[in-house]
């Protein structure tokens, strides 16, 4: 068994340990910090992120980007919530929210790959555009409220003490790991981040397995949608602005690498959690949320200009 370098298990157990350090840092500074129900919060408040972060780690794994996640999850919320009012039932008014994410997605990635575009940023960037536009036009740029009480459940239910969202992360997370661990296409996608042009020619369908890597992404976001829609008992066409940079951030702080072929579902539960953490934390000690912003997007930084050193290195 080959022994792990001192910068492989830092790459792996790095955001651990950053996570750990940090709710011991909070936990000293804030006693509310440190109780049970504060925890629940904090993985309440981190399910959207997370899931959305899911499916951008799988882009990120290929050395792409996803910027259309935000506002695939706000047209999906829209969706869901006029199926819902519709008289649709609610279980068919969510797969049709994950369907539709799934699509967008799907086509972010037959535009990169049959159009040739030069880089992911450009298709995804038009979705972003073209999804927030339909939704607000779908919605009349008002939200849809009062959604039903069967559906509200997946945004603010709980079995057993524990969150539905909480429970969909985990599930969700798990399925992951084990597509991208155990399955071909999963490791295909590790293949096509370290060197797409040497696994084409390995015989990977490179093209095949992008469209699939953004369809999930596409699908992660109309499962946040739900999540997202069912807490806040509302179809709002503006839901998810911004929410693309926090999932990247949750990636690159989890270990991901903008270079690709780098990345793991753990590692990226444990940035989301690193984000919901430091938020939570510093909300309890009265910090502004402006500056909040400003620590997050330093921390970014720091971890983009590490990984960049470590690749430098690892090119030598």
């Amino acid at each position: 068994m080959p022994r792990l370098t001192g910068a492989a298990v830092l790459r792996r157990f790095g955001p651990l340990l950053g996570l750990v350090v940090l709710c011991g840092v909070f936990g000293g500074l804030s006693e509310p910090f440190r109780t049970g129900e504060n925890a629940v919060n904090v993985l309440r408040q981190s399910a959207v992120n997370a899931l959305l972060a899911l499916g951008q780690m799988v882009v990120i794994l290929t050395a792409g980007i996803d910027v259309s996640v935000g506002s695939i999850l706000g047209l999906c919320c829209v969706l869901a919530a006029l199926l819902l009012k519709a008289g649709v039932p609610a279980v068919l008014s969510i797969l049709a929210a994950l369907a539709a994410g799934a699509a967008l997605g799907a086509v972010n990635g037959v535009l990169l790959t049959k159009l040739r575009l030069p880089h992911p940023f450009i298709p995804t960037l038009g979705m972003m555009n073209v999804a927030r536009g339909l939704a607000l036009v779908m919605a009349g740029g008002l939200p849809i409220s009062d959604l039903p009480v069967r559906f509200r459940v997946w945004g603010a239910g709980t079995v057993a003490g524990l969150p539905v969202p909480v429970i969909v992360v985990g599930l969700c997370y798990v399925l992951g790991h084990v597509f991208l661990t155990r399955t071909t296409p999963g490791r295909d996608l590790y293949a096509i981040g370290g060197n797409a042009r040497a696994a084409l020619l390995c015989g990977v369908p490179v093209d095949s397995r992008l469209i699939l890597a953004y369809g999930f992404s596409g699908l992660t976001a109309g499962i946040a949608a739900v999540v997202l829609a069912g807490r806040m008992n509302s179809g709002f066409p503006l839901a998810g602005s911004g929410a693309e940079l926090d999932s990247i951030a949750a990636v690159i702080l989890g270990g991901g690498s903008f270079f690709g072929g780098v990345g793991t579902a753990a590692g990226t539960l444990a940035g989301a959690l690193i984000m919901a953490v430091l938020r939570n934390g510093l909300n309890l000690l009265n910090v502004s949320a402006y500056w909040q912003t400003v620590m997050i997007g330093v921390a970014i930084v720091v971890t983009v200009w590490i990984d960049m050193l470590r690749q430098k290195a690892a090119n030598r």
